[in-house]
């Protein structure tokens, strides 16, 4: 019987200022190098999607966040993994944003978003965000 993909739990940030969404690009010698995403990362052992995420965005991007609700979650399958997103909106607490473990960010509006190239398992959210739908306030 074949063995089950192994699972990989991810947090990622809708941070929205002034209207406009925080978008990072993955490093160029990372998997999926050069794509946009929203800030976040893998979750670590023992801890919750949310400290996941302020943690992730700390080392990313040197931002002191805050996690709101989860608005979005998304599953998918890519290079033997399956990978389960969740999707929390955020507001930044303190700092301004710095490329220290991505390549670079962007503050974007909503409607133009989808100019971004995206990794797959965030397209859904990203298709919802430029169609207009009120995901963030």
């Amino acid at each position: 019987m074949p063995e089950a993909a192994p699972t990989v739990e991810v947090a990622a940030g809708l941070i929205v200022r002034t209207g406009k969404i925080l978008i990072a690009q993955r490093l160029s010698n990372a998997h999926l190098g050069g794509l946009w995403e929203f800030p976040g990362g893998k979750r670590q052992a023992g801890e919750s999607f949310e400290a996941c995420l302020m943690r992730e965005v700390m080392e990313e991007m040197g931002l002191t966040i805050t996690v709101h609700e989860q608005i979005f979650s998304a599953e998918h399958h890519d290079a033997g993994r399956h990978i389960w997103l969740r999707f929390y909106r955020c507001t930044v607490l303190a700092g301004e944003p710095r490329p220290i473990g991505c390549e670079a960010f962007r503050w974007v509006a909503p409607a133009e978003i989808s100019a971004y190239p995206f990794p797959p398992a965030d397209l859904p959210l990203v298709q919802q965000i430029a169609s207009g739908q009120r995901l963030i306030s």
